[in-house]
């Protein structure tokens, strides 16, 4: 009997347990324990207070990044000096440096010869100008692609005595040429612009325009006409020339001009080495093309990426023939080439030299090291021969 209780115990201890846990669950709501007041008034209250809240703002989008701006490409040369004697210079982006012969020309170049002094320009069509001692000429526009009928020049002469002679831009599209007083239309001829220093348009007496024959005799035209672009009159004989001078109304008329024999046979001179530089020029323009376009990066030296130097290992230069990032370990000896003159060891190539103990490495073709000396191999010491010991003395009886 008393066994049976024992066992009964066990079950009425968890009944207990479980109606404990049920009571420990049995926990009030807010509402019924009087924490919250029971109204419908607050409850909504918190409800619209939840929806009065307004909405993060969506954050903006960084701005995308400005595309980078294309490297600017060098300017194309228009022309190079074909001839010079003493000393010009070119005005280029407000600086003024010396010309040397064969040195490009831009477009917007201001060139300028000092005293005693010529120049020849051929542009890339042929075009070519000569100044005298003293002349300044800027090139103010150029624009000449071959088989081109868009093709154009414009040339300011601002003093000086310059010759010219024409080629493919006055035959093919619009050559001009102006002065402090007019403006000359160039249609494929050879002709002399002189411009006395100070002249301007209260002055335009000075200012004198001749026509001469090309270097085939053919005789072109030019036409004149004045700032205002009123035409002024063409020439088309061969050594003729005009002279501005002031007309009714404050218009300018260009009067016939009548050259004396010195003053053409000065002007034979100046056209003969017009027509000369030309000559020279075209070979001139012709050897700068080539070079540009078998070096394109010619004209850009920015562009150009610096050569890499020699790698240097620990501050020393680098061994010729030996590869970067191998430094030699120490205690590992190198293989040694036999230099010419010294023996090689017996029953070893002749090739490799090396201590003993050292591993076999073949030598790169090409690659020189200094050789240790060349040392026999230590031969192993023989172990001397027993000493006799001599007979024993016979005694004397």
């Amino acid at each position: 009997m008393t066994r049976y209780r024992l066992s009964f115990a066990p079950w009425l201890l968890c009944g207990f347990l479980l109606a404990g846990t049920t009571n420990v669950f049995a926990i009030p709501a807010p509402v019924e324990a009087g924490l919250w007041p029971d109204t419908p008034d607050t409850i909504s209250g918190l409800t619209r207070l939840a929806q009065v809240q307004p909405a993060p703002a969506p954050v903006p989008a960084p701005p995308a990044a400005a595309p980078s701006a294309a490297p600017a490409q060098a300017p194309e040369p228009v022309g190079a000096v074909a001839t010079l004697t003493g000393s010009a210079t070119v005005t280029r982006n407000n600086m003024s440096t010396p010309l040397n012969l064969k040195d490009d020309i831009f477009q917007d170049d201001v060139l300028q010869t000092s005293a005693n002094s010529t120049l020849g320009v051929t542009f890339t069509d042929a075009t070519t100008f000569n100044l005298t001692a003293n002349a300044q000429i800027t090139v103010d526009s150029f624009v000449y692609e071959e088989g081109g009928q868009q093709n154009g020049a414009l040339f300011d002469i601002g003093r000086g005595t310059v010759a010219f002679v024409a080629a493919s831009v006055a035959k093919t599209g619009d050559m001009r040429i102006s002065t402090p007083t007019a403006t000359l239309g160039i249609r494929g001829t050879t002709g002399l612009v002189e411009v006395p220093q100070g002249a301007a348009a209260n002055n335009p007496n000075n200012v004198a325009i001749k026509l001469y024959p090309d270097p085939d005799g053919r005789v072109g035209h030019i036409d004149v006409t004045g700032r205002d672009g009123t035409r002024l009159g063409s020439l088309t004989q061969g050594a003729s020339g005009f002279t501005i001078r002031p007309g009714a109304g404050g218009r300018f008329t260009a009067a016939p001009l009548m050259i004396t024999p010195q003053q053409a046979l000065r002007d034979q001179g100046i056209v003969r080495q017009v027509h000369a530089a030309q000559a020279v020029g075209r070979q001139i323009v012709t050897e700068r093309r080539i070079q540009r376009q078998q070096n394109p990066q010619r004209n850009n030296p920015a562009a150009t990426p610096a050569r890499p130097g020699p790698q240097r290992q620990n501050g020393l230069p680098q061994r010729p023939g030996s590869q970067p990032g191998q430094p030699n370990r120490q205690g590992q000896p190198q293989p040694q080439l036999r230099q010419p003159g010294q023996p090689g060891q017996p029953g070893k190539p002749a090739e490799l030299q090396r201590p003993p103990g050292a591993p076999a490495v073949s030598a790169a073709p090409g690659v020189a090291r200094p050789a240790l000396p060349n040392k026999p191999a230590a031969q192993p010491k023989r172990p001397a021969p027993p000493k006799l010991k001599p007979p024993p003395k016979e005694k004397k009886r």
